[in-house]
């Protein structure tokens, strides 16, 4: 029985590939930083489903987290098959005027953490000759957002990343996938302290299974990369290649200004 290694998997995507991959008899390493929520999922998934899963309680903006998990499923003896790095997070404001600690946290969170894991999963895979790896992204990789500078760069960080590590890896049979979702149903929003105003327009929502749906179907067709939410996702992601760069980020200046 395979068995995937979820990180943010407490809610939102992340809990929902914990759901979708349980029901297709996969066992489970879930993580976190909320243990009564991984507890309470891990619970109902293994009563469920009667799959193995393992809480993994951590917080992946300390430096030794990445570390730590590879020792702890190297202690129990797991193989990760899949490993989804999905944890991560936003903060809306004018840079110079946000926390600075919290920038920071956001880079060791959405960028270190998840190349740590992966390199130290990533050759454990080339040398049985399969794997996976999904890296949850967003359509903010696809060009710079005023007022989300540092988020809209960890995620253009994990798009490049991702993708060249799907052509370095397929000789090897390892399947590398980065996933950029539009507004998706989760709390990124609330977390990212986004002005009301400016979520209330945020373009119709995707729902976590939705993107969970389309990224599997990705994975399965080897695809280096899928966006998901739609035409209006495909629509931005599609602009900064055909208008002029300042252009863009003028209009996006007064989009996402509150």
């Amino acid at each position: 029985m395979p068995t995937a290694l979820i990180t943010g998997a407490s809610g939102g995507i992340g809990k929902c590939f914990a759901q979708k991959l349980a029901a297709q008899n996969t066992n489970l390493i879930i993580v976190a930083r909320s243990e009564d929520k991984l507890k309470a999922l891990a619970q109902q998934l293994q009563e469920q489903y009667k799959i193995q899963v393992d809480v993994i309680v951590k917080d992946l903006t300390q430096t030794s987290a990445a570390q730590e998990i590879f020792e702890t499923t190297q202690a129990k003896g797991l193989t990760v098959d899949l490993l989804i790095n999905n944890a991560g997070f936003g903060d809306y404001g004018e840079f110079a005027k946000t926390d600075g600690d919290r920038q920071i946290e956001m880079i060791q969170l959405n960028n270190v953490a998840l190349v740590a894991l992966t390199h130290k999963f990533l050759p454990q895979m080339r040398e049985k000759g399969s794997g996976s790896i999904i890296n949850v992204s967003s359509i903010a990789a696809y060009q710079p957002i005023p007022y989300l500078s540092v988020y809209a760069a960890t995620k253009a960080f994990v798009r490049s990343f991702s993708e060249a590590l799907w052509a370095e890896n397929r000789q090897y049979g390892v399947k590398v996938l980065v996933v950029s979702p539009g507004p998706t149903e989760t709390n990124f929003f609330n977390e990212a302290n986004f002005p009301p105003s400016l979520a209330r327009n945020a373009q119709s929502m995707s729902t976590p299974e939705e993107v969970v749906d389309e990224a599997m179907k990705a994975l399965e067709n080897g695809n280096a990369a899928v966006v998901v939410g739609g035409i209006a996702s495909k629509f931005i992601t599609g602009l900064s290649s055909v208008v002029p760069r300042e252009t863009l980020l003028n209009l996006l200046e007064k989009q996402f200004k509150a």
